[in-house]
């Protein structure tokens, strides 16, 4: 009488399918390999991630596998869709370890997991967990956020708004460029909330927020939508810019935020512009989010660019020569993210060629980003980037239409192609659709007069400048 035998390579989980075995007997053995499977999964993770994105995530899953396919079961769309997108290539790199070999990973909606996941939190590590949803980044504190004059304003605004949610700047709207710290600070108010009250938070981007109402109208389940914000006691939308010139979402929205307001539950916001720069905006939107605080957040100076990178490098157990931190702080000036970037990627290479950090160690490492040429910027680039800025298609930039809201951002890219090229204005013209070189010289005498004019747009087209040069 011959064996048969599962897929599983490891010989000790081999089960072997002869007729002493009946139906149910296989059953429960099959169903005791895939839950042991699972199991070890979960016990990796355990390991690997911090506890409160374990009880968040994965502690309320369960699953099964057979031919070759790991079949993950979720409590909702919402949370399948973060799931994989957080945490997909993790469990898809430990099933491959675990099991032995390649095996499909795929999800499904199980709704029966959806009473688990919200009424039984864990009590282990973070008791709250089961009443964020969104991931909230454990690592970003008050404790470690390195206050400057540039930031300071905001830092006291955060500060103040975990305190008091909801009692007073309500909406909390951070503003400024990237990599600044402003997804720092609203997921240091959101790691204050969770571990001093039993506060219901919704983290979301942007993007997230959107694509989840498609998918809700999709579904025909935009009732489920609207309960799953309403009900929160704190809502955070990271990069809220995202959802201008989306009508549905803004209404959507709109209502939302009237709801959640009217009975005093907190709003933070961020973008990477003030309400009034945000093209494409709702008015009675643009009034909600001016009606709080509006706090802008500044490029750090060198003192404080000094000070993060110190905090940063004693973290990572790295002394640091003065010289060394001096040379990246007075040259990378507009992103703290790319600072800290520059760090690491000093440290890993100190670590793996077992070298000294000195100053010519950091300048062969770094020589990209610390070389004293300007980065050459094309014209393609810089209607690229002015369009997504202004949340307009590119093709646009080179169209006949001449609305408002088409002809100002195309302004503003041309006077950008003046001052970052080397182009002529009949260059320039060209590359917009052909236009004559009077029209590319309208538009530069245009914006310059504004930014003379005005302080606040002239602040603005340093924003739009310096992203350009990124």
């Amino acid at each position: 009488m011959s064996n048969k035998f599962d897929d599983n390579k490891d010989e000790n989980e081999m089960i072997p399918l002869d007729d002493q075995y009946d139906a149910c007997t296989i059953q429960a053995m099959t169903t005791m390999h895939q839950e042991s499977l699972w199991q070890q999964i979960s016990d990796r993770l355990k390991e690997e991630l911090p506890a409160s994105q374990f009880d968040a995530w994965i502690r309320a899953l369960s699953a099964d596998h057979h031919d070759h396919e790991l079949v993950i079961r979720t409590p909702s769309r919402f949370f399948l869709d973060s799931l994989k997108s957080n945490y997909g290539e993790h469990i898809t790199r430990l099933t491959r370890q675990v099991y032995g070999t390649e095996m499909a990973v795929s999800y499904m909606i199980d709704p029966t997991l959806a009473t688990a996941a919200v009424d039984t939190p864990s009590p282990q590590d973070n008791p709250h967990a089961s009443l964020v949803d969104g991931y909230i980044d454990p690592r970003f504190t008050f404790d470690n956020f390195v206050v400057g004059s540039g930031n300071e304003f905001c830092h006291a605004a955060c500060r103040a708004v975990g305190d008091k949610p909801g009692e007073i700047y309500n909406p909390l709207y951070l503003y400024g460029g990237v990599g600044l710290g402003k997804t720092h600070l609203i997921n240091a108010v959101a790691n204050v909330l969770i571990h001093r009250n039993h506060f219901r938070i919704a983290y979301r981007t942007g993007e997230r927020f959107t694509n989840e109402l498609i998918q809700a109208i999709r579904n025909g389940s935009t009732d489920q939508f609207r309960n799953q914000y309403r009900q929160v006691d704190v809502l955070i939308i990271d990069d809220i810019q995202f959802i201008a010139g989306k009508d549905r979402t803004q209404e959507e929205f709109f209502h939302t935020f009237n709801a959640l307001h009217e009975v005093k539950k907190q709003i933070i916001l961020t973008s990477d512009r003030s309400p009034r720069e945000l093209t494409n905006l709702m008015e009675r939107l643009r009034s909600r989010f001016n009606s709080g605080l509006v706090a802008d957040i500044q490029p750090p100076d060198l003192e404080t660019r000094l000070a993060i990178l110190s905090s940063k490098a004693e973290l990572a157990g790295v002394t640091l020569d003065e010289n060394v931190a001096h040379l990246l702080a007075s040259r990378i000036t507009n992103n703290v993210r790319e600072l800290e970037g520059a760090l690491t990627r000093l440290t890993a290479h100190a670590t793996l060629t077992g070298r000294a950090i000195d100053i010519d160690f950091a300048r062969h490492v770094l020589r990209d980003l610390l070389y004293e040429e300007v980065r050459a910027i094309s014209i393609d680039d810089i209607k690229k980037k002015v369009a997504s800025y202004f949340n307009i298609n590119i093709r646009e930039m080179t169209s006949s239409k001449r609305s408002k809201n088409i002809a100002y951002p195309r302004q503003v890219a041309m006077y950008a192609s003046k001052e970052l090229t080397t182009q002529s204005l009949p260059e320039i013209g060209n590359q917009f659709g052909g236009r004559d070189h009077t029209t590319v010289l309208y538009a530069v005498r245009k914006i310059k007069k504004m930014r003379d004019d005005s302080d606040d747009f002239d602040e603005e087209m340093s924003r739009i400048i310096a992203l350009l040069k990124q």
